[in-house]
């Protein structure tokens, strides 16, 4: 039976209105915790991945083709996802007054623990691929070599806080699944069109504009959306082909909007679903995250934008005709009021009121505030609540089966002390040099995000990488704490620049397919573009003030901007330096200089910053000197 044909029996209808009626009553019930607290961790976590393997075995089929001779399999599968849930529910307080490692299991518990790992191994493939499942597969074979009898990794797994049911999978419950429903009811409302027209009106008429429309449109459907490719796979269908009508070649116009979309998992004030890890690993308010990730967010998106601006000019790229753009007073005057709900999220956040509500009142508010105006009511119909609730939980199940299966990793590297044995190699190879441990962190990060979301690579990074950069710069900063953000903002950072680093790229093989580019040159045109973004995270490890971090706002703010100040000029010298250009175009000399120049700003330090600037000052008047003699060798007869 053909694919059109199955999607029409009856069976096929009644498997979808059982997925539509599983997905809304997902999202109301998180929405009903959010409002009126959540219940005990264990049977929050639990219920939370009930309804995610649910949904999985029910909307990814294990074969497409011949869905009747599979369909056995795939029930099997959902009732295992169900039984491992209520196998603990059903005998909760047995498992609250067991003593943990003592106790011995029973056959029972056995039996589920070995299913509980099949499913989340299982479910995680089918949402986004093998490279996570791989990975937990090589460490439980680790842990099953080590002195770690079976029992006890069954038990970590399985009935502990601290492997699928633990941390990560708390965060993705509370957090991401409120977020990303924000993010469905935002595109719901329309808000979609108001980032593209908003970004057209402000930038698209200036050199290389559609390059610019798709950093800045991405930056902000990315703070919301949270994932680099559904970024990608919203902007880029309007961005992409505009880019490549301009004149910028296909491999770069991918390159530019794969870049953009994955930045905007670090963007304030919503962020990735990572963002929240690190808030509930940290024990610190999600606000304080958002106000970390503020200018390291700035500085990447400011290399972005002159990375783009750089090339437009050296290839002369203009930008859109003004009579084809939206006017900025147009387009705030008829959409503007969807903003709203972004900034409810903001200034709850501010006013210390819990992340998750502030998300649930800014999702509840979308429909009405789009419903408020003639402009931006039409489309919108009961059935618009329905759906965006459907698609909310349909697309937090990949965070929520990445999290159960990072914590499978977890479980396996706290019973093991993998952690310390990493922590030990990351320390011997870097010599008690922090230099070093951050470029093998850095490295090591990028391999572990190969294939992976943001929120399981950062995860890993944390368990295995972070504690070595901890132990090498503890006397970095203003205080024995300032470095822990600093260090888990530098792996934050590395899982998500993972995205666009070849040779496995997510973002990339998205933006690629649209632009129809080859993916490795788009992946390296990425790479260029995102260059100094790459160097960002070592400066806010070796500056505190760019993560905000001081002793006395009162006598340090001076000292915070200048900070800001030359990193900002140290990212936009070297993407003139790597595109050849800055006010005119660039010979060797002056791209070395300019490259070097960067360096020495994006490094802290008074004297640094005075030969970074000294050597800018020698290639903009070199190229103003040049321009001058241009201009009058132009003007005599």
């Amino acid at each position: 039976m053909s694919d059109e044909n199955a999607a029409t029996t009856p069976a096929a209808t009644v498997l979808r209105w059982m997925a539509l009626a599983i997905a809304v009553t997902m999202s109301l019930y998180h929405m009903y915790v959010a409002a009126f607290g959540p219940p005990e961790a264990l049977i929050f976590r639990g219920t939370h991945l009930m309804f995610a393997t649910t949904l999985v075995f029910l909307l990814y089929p294990f074969r497409r083709e011949g869905a009747l001779a599979w369909r056995a399999l795939d029930a099997a599968f959902l009732l295992a996802g169900l039984g491992l849930v209520l196998h603990i529910f059903f005998h909760y307080e047995y498992y609250t007054n067991r003593i943990i490692y003592i106790d011995d299991l029973t056959f029972a518990d056995k039996f589920w623990a070995v299913v509980s790992v099949i499913v989340v191994l299982e479910g995680t493939r089918r949402v986004i691929g093998w490279a996570l499942p791989l990975t937990a597969i090589c460490f439980l074979a680790y842990a099953l070599n080590t002195q770690v009898k079976l029992p006890v990794l069954m038990e970590q797994v399985y009935l502990s806080t601290e492997g699928i049911f633990g941390q990560t999978l708390g965060v993705s419950a509370s957090y991401v699944m409120l977020f990303v429903l924000f993010g469905a009811f935002m595109e719901k409302s329309g808000t979609g069109q108001l980032f593209m027209d908003f970004a057209l009106s402000i930038t698209g008429r200036y050199a290389g504009g559609p390059g610019k429309v798709a950093v800045v449109s991405s930056s902000l459907f990315g703070t919301v959306s949270g994932s680099a490719v559904a970024n990608v796979m919203v902007d880029g269908p309007i961005t992409i082909p505009l880019m490549k009508r301009t004149g910028f070649r296909p491999p770069f116009a991918a390159a530019v909007e794969a870049v953009a979309s994955t930045g905007g998992q670090l963007m304030p004030p919503i962020m990735g679903a990572a963002a929240f890890v690190m808030a509930e690993f940290l024990a610190v308010p999600y606000a304080q995250v958002a106000m970390w990730a503020l200018v390291p967010a700035f500085l990447y998106y400011l290399a972005v934008f002159f990375a783009v601006h750089f090339e437009a000019k050296r290839y002369k790229l203009a930008g859109v005709p003004a009579s084809e753009l939206p006017r900025f007073s147009a387009v705030i005057l008829a959409r503007g009021h969807l903003f709203i709900p972004i900034l409810i999220v903001l200034f709850g956040l501010i006013l210390g009121y819990s992340a998750p509500l502030c998300a649930l009142v800014a999702a509840l508010s979308c429909l009405p505030i789009a419903l408020s105006r003639a402009a931006t009511r039409a489309g919108i119909r009961w059935k618009t609540v329905l759906e965006a609730l459907d698609e909310g939980a349909r697309n937090a199940l990949a965070v929520a089966m990445a999290c159960a299966c990072a914590g499978i990793v977890i479980a396996c590297v706290t019973i093991t002390g993998l952690g310390i044995v990493f922590t030990q190699l990351v320390v011997a190879l870097a010599q008690d040099q922090l230099i070093l441990a951050l470029i093998l962190t850095a490295m090591a990060g990028i391999v572990l995000g190969m294939g992976m979301p943001t929120t399981p690579a950062y995860i890993m990074m944390v368990a295995l990488l972070v504690p070595a950069a901890v132990k090498l710069g503890v006397h970095i900063g203003f205080d024995a704490k300032s470095i822990t953000p600093a260090a888990h903002m530098f792996a934050f950072y590395f899982a998500i620049l993972s995205a666009i680093t070849p040779p496995v790229a997510l973002a990339i093989f998205a933006a690629a397919g649209l632009a129809k580019a080859n993916m490795w040159q788009s992946g390296f045109a990425a790479m260029r573009a995102a260059a100094p973004a790459y160097i960002v995270p070592f400066m806010f490890v070796y500056e505190p003030r760019l993560l905000l971090i001081v002793k006395d706002w009162a006598t340090d703010w001076l000292w915070v901007l200048w900070a800001v100040g030359s990193a900002s000029v140290g990212v936009i010298m070297l993407a003139g330096g790597l595109f050849g250009w800055f006010l005119s175009l660039a010979s060797m000399w002056q791209r070395a200089m300019l490259v070097v120049g960067a360096l020495c700003l994006i490094k802290p330090g008074l004297y640094t910053d005075i030969a970074g600037l000294g050597l800018l000052a020698v290639v903009a008047v070199t190229q103003l000197i040049g321009l001058r003699r241009v201009a009058e060798s132009a003007a005599r007869p």
